[in-house]
């Protein structure tokens, strides 16, 4: 059987590794065994913060609609409770976009949510 060199696939393996740690800093960015290392705990952070992202953004969007719904006079969770009663499914993403662009419409939103 033939002899296999194994340069040119190594060489494309930490071409593409280096490739992923463009952009860091000192020697993660152009010395494969750092840029290896560096890129396993971008790596695993980048997955959990991905979660951690959506978590973040339903956070700020139910700190919006609270504030927005208690100048109308009812606060958050009597808000979407009201809303769930009332079978009014927008979500919490919809409604502090309205809550912070459209005030009259979210006014109306929370009116018709008290009424019954």
């Amino acid at each position: 059987m033939s002899r296999v060199k194994r340069g040119t696939t190594a060489n494309k393996r930490r071409k593409n590794m280096l490739k992923h740690a463009k952009g860091f800093q000192w020697g993660r960015k152009s010395k494969y065994k750092l840029a290896k290392d560096a890129l396993r705990h971008a790596w695993t952070y980048a997955f959990r913060d991905r979660k951690a992202k959506k978590r973040s953004f339903r956070q700020l969007w139910q700190l919006q609609i609270n504030s927005q719904a208690r100048e109308n006079g009812i606060t958050y969770s009597r808000f979407i409770h009201a809303l769930k009663e009332n079978k009014i499914e927008i979500d919490r993403k919809v409604l502090s976009q309205m809550a912070s662009k459209h005030p009259e419409i979210f006014k109306k939103i929370v009116e018709t949510a008290k009424a019954k």
